[in-house]
C-alpha cells in the first residue's frame, strides 16, 4: 500500500458516499487508476465496506452504558459460548474481549435507564458464563467513529 492508497482510504473515511470521480480528482488521480485501486483495496480486504453513520439520540437511544464482564471460566467453548450470545443482543453495539481482568468491554446502548435496566436484569445477567457484570454511564461522548490514523509513522 503506498501513499495514493492511503489518500484513497484518507477520504473514503471522510465521506463514503464520494463518487469515483470525485475521489480521483482528490486523490490526485484519472478515474480508472483510482476505480482500480478501489477494487483492489476491497478485494484485499483493507476496505472491509460502506455503512451510513446514524445519530442515535434523534433515533431515540439516548442512554449509553459501558459494561464490564468477568466469566467464571476462560476455556475456549465458554468464551464461545458468551461471544455468540453478546452477537445476539442488538442494544451491544460494541463488545471487545480483553487482556486481564475483566474479560469483556461491552459498549451499550438504549433508550433510556429503564430500558437499560431491563436489558441487565433480563438478559445481560443471564448470559451464560458470567461470573461478574460492573457497569458505569456514560456522561459524554468526546470521540466516536474517528478516522482510523494512516500516518505510516504511527
Amino acid at each position: 500500500m503506498d501513499r495514493t492508497d492511503r489518500k484513497i482510504l484518507a477520504e473514503l473515511q471522510i465521506d463514503g458516499r464520494l463518487s469515483l470521480t470525485e475521489l480521483a480528482e482528490r486523490v490526485g488521480l484519472s478515474l480508472s487508476p483510482c476505480q482500480r485501486r478501489v477494487k483492489a483495496l476491497e478485494q484485499e480486504g483493507i476496505i472491509s465496506g460502506y455503512r451510513a453513520h446514524l445519530d442515535p439520540v434523534r433515533l431515540g437511544l439516548n442512554f449509553s452504558a459501558i459494561v464490564f464482564v468477568t466469566l467464571r471460566e476462560g476455556d475456549r467453548q465458554a468464551v464461545s459460548v458468551f461471544e455468540e450470545a453478546v452477537k445476539g443482543i442488538p442494544q451491544i453495539i460494541q463488545a471487545q474481549r480483553l487482556f486481564g481482568n475483566p474479560d469483556y468491554l461491552l459498549n451499550i446502548i438504549t433508550r433510556d435507564l429503564p430500558a437499560f435496566q431491563r436489558l441487565y436484569d433480563e438478559q445481560l445477567s443471564g448470559l451464560a458464563g458470567v461470573q461478574r457484570l460492573t457497569s458505569t454511564l456514560v456522561m459524554k461522548t468526546v470521540v466516536q467513529d474517528s478516522p482510523l490514523p494512516l500516518d505510516a509513522s504511527n
